[in-house]
């Protein structure tokens, strides 16, 4: 891994965690701290953060422990001449991104904004958010016994709507669900594939999650919530769960545009 990587990661982990903490206190004042938090649809709490952390979050006030336990896993940004070993923080930057990330779209769901609507081609929108429990199981089986090979995420925006469509067009034929979010000046590969006439959601194997880069940790979610319903883990089980999506959730992500 480059060190240009690296310290883009840790730099980019510090940023999504410091705006997590910021919306989480202004979310208090705002509804209190007592505000109810969860997943529509959904178990398992905050999945990520109640399988790499064992933290229960049922009211924003259960965030607080979060945030500080996502902070113990920030570590100084590489110095430009000084070389140390730097994989172990660039991991440790991920998880903590992942973890703020998810606060942040759970903020979202308390203040309404969640699942995310959008005026896409003079029409309004309405994207999926995290997966419901229902289609977990029946995807969550095919998974774990072989018939789907596994998910891609697709971040960002495709050279145009054709090729966004011929790349889900190929997933399709692999039987690969592909879960979409991000975007890049505004434009994400969810409204080109509308643009070009693809159906997405469930039936289609093709999940609209978001337009911005947070909402990729519902797929992160999705993977997670695969480890405790199937593979018999509990919360803070975090290195079972991580050996078990990666001997048995395979996935990917292909990141289209500028990074």
């Amino acid at each position: 891994m480059s060190k240009f990587i690296a310290s883009s990661a840790i730099r980019g982990a510090h940023e999504v965690v410091h705006r997590a903490e910021k919306r989480w206190k202004e979310t208090i004042i705002k509804h209190g701290a007592d505000a109810k938090v969860e997943f529509t649809n959904t178990a398992y709490y905050l999945p990520i953060t109640l399988g790499l952390a064992g933290i229960e979050v049922t009211t924003l006030s259960d965030m607080e422990p979060v945030i500080a336990h996502i902070k113990k896993l920030l570590h100084p940004i590489p110095q430009e001449h000084l070389w140390t070993p730097y994989l172990g923080p660039t991991l440790d930057a991920g998880v903590a991104t992942l973890m703020a990330q998810e606060l942040l779209m759970a903020i979202g769901f308390v203040e309404g904004t969640q699942p995310e609507t959008k005026t896409i081609g003079g029409q309004e929108y309405t994207y999926n958010g995290p997966i419901d429990d229902i289609q977990l199981r029946s995807w969550g089986i095919q998974l774990v016994d072989g018939r789907m090979p596994g998910f891609v995420a697709l971040l960002g925006q495709a050279k145009n709507p054709k090729v966004a469509e011929k790349l889900i067009r190929e997933f399709q034929r692999r039987n690969i669900l592909c879960f979409l979010s991000g975007n890049v000046d505004g434009v994400g590969i969810v409204e080109q594939a509308l643009q070009a006439g693809v159906e997405l959601g469930y039936d289609t194997y093709t999940v609209p999650f978001g337009s911005d880069t947070e909402s990729t940790s519902y797929a992160l979610g999705f993977a997670t919530r695969s480890a405790l319903t199937f593979g018999g883990l509990k919360g803070g089980m975090f290195r079972e769960i991580l050996e078990y999506n990666k001997a048995r959730t395979f996935a990917f992500a292909l990141a289209l545009g500028p990074i």
